[in-house]
Formats: C-alpha cells, sequence, structure tokens
C-alpha cells in the first residue's frame, strides 16, 4: 500500500551547423545560390483556460467524510451516525457525510487516501496501524459508563463443557475481523503467550456476527467486545471481577426485551456487551451464550483524524463532541448507541504504547490489513 514512484525526465538537445566557404580557385566569384526561407506562421492563441475553484472542506459541495468502523450491522451505525451528523453539522456550520466501509481495513485505506477531509471512529489497533501506514492522529477517546477502558469477551454457548481458556484449545474459533483489537489482536496474544493452539477459525464480519455464530452453534467459541451492564441510572454493575462478568445465575432465565427494546434481566440489570447486538432476532441471546472470561483492559475506541485534517476543523469537531456529551447525554449515547459510548476525553499516542507493543510481538504491521 505504500508503493513509492519515482520519474524521470530526460530532456536530450543536439545543435547542429554547417557552414560552406566559396571556391577561390579561379579569378571569377560565383555568388552562393540563396533559399528564400518560408513564410513564418504564427501559432493560434490557446484557448484560455478556467480552473475552478476548490470547494471548501467542510461546505456542501466538499463535506468530511465521517468513518465508522463495521462492528456492528452497518443500519444500527447509520442510524446513530445520521443523529451525529447532524448535531456536529447544528455545533460546527460544517458538513458531514457518515459512511461505514465494508472492514476495519478499508476504514484505514479511505482516511489515508483522503487526508485532509477525513475522520474515523476507530478501534485501538486500527488506530496503531493507520498511525504507522500514514500518520492517523489520535484526538479522542470514547467513554463507556465512566470507563475509558473495554474487554475481550470468550464466549461460548450456555450449554458448553468449556469452563476456562485452556479448554478452547483445539475448538472451532468464530472473530468478528483480522483487524479487530478485543475480536482477534488481544485474544491472539493471550493465545500465544499460553501456547493455546485453537481449531478451525472463521472471521465472520463482526461482533455481532461472531455472537450470532455462537448462538446458531456454528462455532465452539467467539470473541468480542464486553463492556459492563448497567442499571436504568446508567450506573455500572460489574465489580471488576472477570468471574462476575456475566449476567447474574439467578437472572439469566429472566432475561428479555422490555418496552423499549432493550435486554433487561430482572428488574433493574442491563448487559451492555456484544451479545445485546443480536437482541431483536435472538431475545434469549443471555440464555443461549455464556461468557467464560475476560482479557486485561484494552483502551477504548478513538476520535482520529486522517493527517492533513486542519486544526480548525479538529478543534471545532472535538468542542462539539465533548459539548454534546455534556449537554445532551440521552442523545449522545443514541447517536452512539452502537458502539455504547457515553462521553469523550481526551487523549494521546502514548496511551496506545501496550497496543503499540502488542502488534509488534505478534508480527502485525499495516500490510497485514489485507
Amino acid at each position: 500500500m505504500r508503493s513509492r514512484a519515482l520519474w524521470v525526465l530526460v530532456a536530450v538537445f543536439a545543435l547542429v551547423v554547417a557552414a560552406c566557404s566559396p571556391d577561390s580557385a579561379t579569378d571569377t566569384t560565383q555568388a552562393p545560390a540563396t533559399t528564400q526561407a518560408p513564410p513564418t506562421t504564427q501559432a493560434p492563441e490557446p484557448e484560455p483556460t478556467t480552473t475552478e475553484p476548490m470547494a471548501e472542506i467542510g461546505s456542501e459541495a466538499h463535506p468530511i467524510n465521517v468513518l465508522f468502523v463495521p462492528s456492528v450491522s452497518a443500519e444500527e451505525i447509520i442510524a446513530g451516525g445520521e443523529l451525529l451528523e447532524a448535531q456536529l453539522e447544528a455545533s460546527t456550520g460544517l458538513s458531514f457525510e457518515v459512511s461505514v466501509p465494508t472492514s476495519y481495513a478499508s476504514v484505514l485505506e479511505e482516511m489515508c487516501a483522503s487526508p485532509d477531509d477525513t475522520i474515523g471512529f476507530i478501534p485501538a489497533q486500527a488506530y496503531v496501524l493507520g498511525s504507522d501506514l500514514c500518520g492517523i492522529e489520535v484526538a479522542l477517546k470514547s467513554l463507556r459508563f465512566g470507563y475509558t477502558e473495554y474487554w475481550t469477551q470468550f464466549i461460548v454457548p450456555r450449554d458448553s463443557d468449556i469452563q476456562s481458556l485452556e479448554d478452547l484449545a483445539g475448538k472451532t474459533w468464530a472473530y468478528p475481523d483480522g483487524t479487530s483489537t478485543s475480536g482477534f489482536l488481544v485474544p491472539s496474544g493471550i493465545f500465544a503467550t499460553l501456547g493455546i493452539e485453537p481449531g478451525a477459525t472463521s472471521e465472520v464480519g463482526g461482533h455481532s456476527a461472531t455472537a450470532q455464530a455462537i448462538y446458531d452453534g456454528s462455532a465452539d467459541f467467539g470473541t468480542t467486545f464486553f463492556s459492563p451492564a448497567i442499571d436504568g441510572d446508567r450506573t455500572p454493575l460489574w465489580d471488576g471481577d472477570p468471574n462476575n462478568a456475566d449476567v447474574p445465575d439467578d437472572l439469566v432465565d429472566t432475561c428479555g426485551l422490555d418496552a423499549d427494546g432493550q435486554i433487561l434481566c430482572g428488574d433493574n440489570f442491563y448487559p451492555r456487551d456484544a451479545r445485546r447486538n443480536i437482541r431483536e432476532g435472538a431475545p434469549d441471546v443471555i440464555q443461549k451464550v455464556r461468557i467464560v472470561t475476560l482479557s486485561a483492559p484494552i483502551p477504548n475506541d478513538t476520535l482520529s483524524y486522517a493527517p492533513d485534517v486542519s486544526e480548525d476543523i479538529r478543534t471545532a469537531i472535538n468542542d462539539a463532541l465533548k459539548a454534546f456529551a455534556a449537554d445532551d447525554p440521552d442523545g449522545f449515547s443514541a447517536a452512539f448507541d452502537a458502539y455504547s459510548w457515553s462521553g469523550v476525553a481526551d487523549t494521546n499516542d502514548a496511551e496506545f504504547d501496550s497496543i503499540r507493543a502488542l502488534l509488534e510481538a505478534l508480527g502485525f504491521g499495516p500490510d497485514d490489513l489485507g
């Protein structure tokens, strides 16, 4: 992806001059013949050309591209993205266009190919690879109900015999995408560290698709993102112990969709991990899929900028997002419902050194984006 072309232009000039002298052997001199030069004609003046001025970035004619990774269905993301687009336009006076490319890799490719007018809501691994690929720069990290980090969850059918990571050896593995931080990179690092070799693997195209694969029984285990459950006031209910990450056993049979279409267990327990993303078609997903364990914490998703986006645009967008989260938390959560964002905070490249080190240890680089 990082080919370089070098064009060399070589100009060769030749000047040939021929001269003849008259013969002086006789006492008569013959005038040399003369050749009349052909009449010259003046080349016509070139037609004047006009170049249309480039539309200003952020104008209606040149909207800022807003890219989301396809970790859940594009329909879910676009629904929230339209809310975000309207809010950003109202707050900044700029124009935006939201889209969901087909893969994590294509998000980075578009950001690198359009470096002065593109922003991306991308996870930690994609950010680190994009930084190496073309200088993508991170600005904000997400908050999920007070957390600036999230986890990989290892999920299995609820009736599976799998009880530990060691039990995953030789088992079929469904994962979202080869560039997913929680879905592939982190579990790959864990498996390498523990010497666990899964069996057949299947890249199914998103966290929702991974949860669906386990629900359907098409793989022995899957890896997706985990965010803690909350109560009706959006207060996290998890105590931080991986053994308590799942819905309490005494609430599992009570889980189902409430009047708002959210998964509710008992009177006040709302799961927020990847399983909830398939709740409409699989309202009994909690009864069918359970969590085995979690990884260590992972830096949350980011708002990152293509390398040549102007500082004025960055400042306007950053300020607008922070104000949106502070002034209208319900509206912000609705706009980012597909990713369970509840706010944003400043961040910097150094906070992603752990992910960079893991990528290096596993030998992952921009070329692995495919």
